[in-house]
C-alpha cells in the first residue's frame, strides 16, 4: 500500500471514529501507535510516561475526531500534533515547581547557557551549514534536512518522494559528501 492510499485509509478511519466507530479507532491505533509513541517518547524520555500520554492521545482522538479536517492537515500530521501537544503538556506538568528564592541567591547561580562567544560561533556555523545546503542539489538538501532535522527515516523519505529506498540513501550519502566538502573549504 503506498503512502497516498495509507493517508486516505487513515482519513476515512478518522471520519468513522467521529461517528463512534470503535473498530475504526482500533484501525487508527494500529496504523499510528508506533509513530505517535515515538513522538511521545522523544519528548518525555520516559517509557511509562509516554505510554500514559499515548492513551490520552487516543482518548482525545475518540472525543475530537469530528474536528479533523483533511483540507487543513493530513491525518498523521493532525495526530502527531495531538501527541506532541499532550507530551509537552505532560513534560511541563512534571517539571519541578519554581520556588521563590531571595534575589541575593542569584549571584551563586551559574548560567548554563552558552557564552556570547559560543553563541556567535554557533550562529556562524549554522549560517555556513545553511549556505552549503543551498549549494547542493535541491532534492539532496531537502532529504538531508528532513532526515537530520525533521527526524524522518530513510524509508519514510523514500516513500514520501516516491523513489526506491536505495535511491534515497544515495541522495543523502552524496549530499552529505558534498556538504562535508563545502564545509571543509
Amino acid at each position: 500500500m503506498d503512502a497516498d492510499e495509507k493517508r486516505k485509509q487513515l482519513a476515512a478511519a478518522l471520519n468513522r471514529v467521529a461517528h463512534g466507530d470503535r473498530r475504526a479507532l482500533r484501525l487508527v491505533y494500529d496504523m499510528t501507535s508506533a509513530k505517535l509513541f515515538g513522538v511521545c517518547l522523544r519528548i518525555l524520555n520516559d517509557r511509562s510516561e509516554a505510554e500514559d500520554v499515548l492513551q490520552e492521545v487516543y482518548l482525545t482522538v475518540w472525543n475530537k475526531a469530528a474536528a479533523f479536517d483533511e483540507a487543513r492537515a493530513s491525518p498523521i500530521t493532525w495526530l502527531v500534533a495531538i501527541a506532541r501537544n499532550r507530551a509537552i503538556d505532560r513534560a511541563r506538568s512534571r517539571a519541578p515547581s519554581r520556588r521563590s528564592e531571595p534575589i541575593e541567591a542569584a549571584a551563586d547561580v551559574a548560567d548554563p547557557g552558552a557564552s556570547a562567544f559560543e553563541s556567535l560561533a554557533s550562529a556562524q556555523e549554522h549560517e555556513r551549514l545553511k549556505l552549503c545546503l543551498d549549494e547542493i542539489e535541491e532534492h539532496q538538501a531537502l532529504a538531508i534536512r528532513a532526515a537530520f532535522m525533521g527526524g524522518f527515516t530513510y524509508e519514510e523519505l523514500a516513500e514520501r518522494s516516491g523513489v526506491p529506498l536505495g535511491t534515497m540513501k544515495s541522495w543523502i550519502r552524496r549530499g552529505l559528501a558534498k556538504l562535508r566538502e563545502c564545509l571543509e573549504r
